[in-house]
């Protein structure tokens, strides 16, 4: 029993916790120094190859999943429940407690005692009720020739340390939650094609979505100096062969679907161009993936087209040369400035057509079951800490009896924290009891 107490001991004790704490702290420190998830080849030219080896039989190339980085956080866990389990019964029992089970020489005792000299013909109720108004809590204890008002404010907030040891444990299973059942992978999507599956950034192993992704629109601008400004996909979540959402995704608004989110991360743009082309005659319209200088053809219409030049800027199209023949037409040869539309006189009739290169949207694919259990453990975290350290628990008692010199009744008082706020309003309600025991 002996040494299971000791064992108990340990684990419950403050200085396992600040030496985890720290530990956790400085290893931090460390992986963000030494750079994450590279080849041996990386760390060996730049820091050597005894030090890498010492990288790796260590796992410091991908410490926060290391065996050593687990245990350390998983001692703080043990550490926060036992500690938490040890210490909170006590804090429970003053929680609880009935707070007129006081003596008066206990509250002779008290950090912070007036006395107060009231008339013979005041009851208890009046002191009970300026205790109300100042909004106390408030219990009575009422005997042959005395009385004991008790009054208390903010007793919850001495569970503030325990919701933050919580929220702690809170953040640490959603993180885990989130590293088993979640993934993180990246996706390259070419204008008009889809996919249903991206790849681990960890294994670069593919990972099935269990649904369609479709690019239908990649739109991208420039800078004066070519630099790209701002894109945009228009993406398209097709299951069991039907769309489903379709939303327009910038950099820091992506796309959201079970649990899966779509970031805008990069581009890439091809040699091809993607036309679109709509016949008045019967709005029919239908988009194609054009090879540079070479003729595609609209079967059901029998048009004929195809890009025979384009003008760049950098590795961008900023406008193209086509060729336009609709069945035996005369043959239409224009410039198009990229993404614009134009109208070609075709026989008795318009075609219209809008040009531009063909890109493909690069993605962030991310899903995270356990984020929202880690930010319900931050909101906790700040919730325990500003009962910790903005909120105190403070009592107060009033005491009278027939028995007392001069009728004079004892207000005292005590609080866990912030003494300094509380003797001055003990100061205050020490007045308001006066000028209600003159009356």
């Amino acid at each position: 029993m002996k040494i299971l107490n000791q064992v108990w001991n340990f684990f419950a004790s403050v200085k396992l916790a600040l030496f985890t704490i720290c530990a956790i702290a400085i290893t931090s420190i460390i992986g963000t120094v030494i750079p994450q998830n590279n080849s041996f080849a990386f760390y060996a030219e730049r820091y050597g190859d005894n030090l890498a080896r010492f990288f790796f039989l260590f796992d410091f190339q991908e410490m926060y999943t290391s065996y050593w980085f687990l245990a350390l956080l998983g001692l703080l866990s043990v550490n926060l429940i036992i500690c938490s389990l040890d210490r909170f019964p006590a804090v429970w029992r003053q929680i609880v407690a009935d707070q007129t089970q006081v003596s008066g020489n206990k509250l002779e005792s008290m950090p912070f005692k007036s006395y107060v000299t009231s008339n013979p013909s005041q009851t208890e109720e009046l002191f009970s009720t300026i205790l109300k108004k100042e909004g106390w809590k408030t219990q009575l204890r009422k005997e042959k020739d005395s009385f004991l008002i008790a009054g208390q404010k903010g007793a919850w907030t001495r569970t503030g340390v325990y919701i933050v040891h919580a929220s702690i444990l809170i953040i640490f299973f959603g993180a885990t939650v989130g590293y088993f059942l979640g993934f993180k992978g990246s996706v390259m999507i070419p204008e008009t094609k889809q996919t249903s599956k991206i790849f681990s950034h960890d294994t670069q192993q593919p990972i099935e979505l269990g649904f369609d992704v479709r690019c239908d629109f990649f739109d991208i601008e420039f800078y004066d100096n070519g630099m790209p400004k701002e894109y945009t996909s228009r993406l398209v979540v097709i299951e069991d062969g039907k769309e489903v959402l379709e939303k327009e995704i910038e950099v820091n608004k992506p796309l959201v679907y079970n649990g899966i989110t779509f970031y805008q991360a990069s581009y890439e743009g091809y040699r091809d161009f993607v036309i679109n082309i709509k016949d008045p005659t019967d709005n029919s319209e239908r988009t194609f993936v054009v090879p540079y200088q070479q003729q595609t053809i609209w079967k059901e219409k029998n048009i004929r087209f195809g890009v025979i030049k384009a003008e760049v800027i950098r590795d961008r199209v900023v406008r193209s040369k086509v060729w336009l023949q609709a069945g035996d037409n005369t043959p239409a040869e224009f410039w198009i400035e990229s993404t614009a539309e134009t109208d070609v006189k075709q026989g008795d009739g318009n075609i219209s057509i809008s040009v531009k290169q063909m890109y493909a949207t690069g993605l962030q694919v991310a899903k995270d079951p356990g984020v929202w259990l880690v930010y319900l453990g931050f909101f906790l975290m700040m919730l325990g800490l500003y009962l910790a350290f903005f909120m105190s628990h403070q009592r107060i008692w009033v005491y009278g009896s027939t028995t007392a010199k001069n009728n004079d009744i004892i207000l005292a008082g005590t609080t866990n924290k912030n003494k300094i706020g509380f003797e001055k309003m003990f100061s205050q309600l020490t007045a308001t009891v006066e000028d209600a025991a003159k009356k």
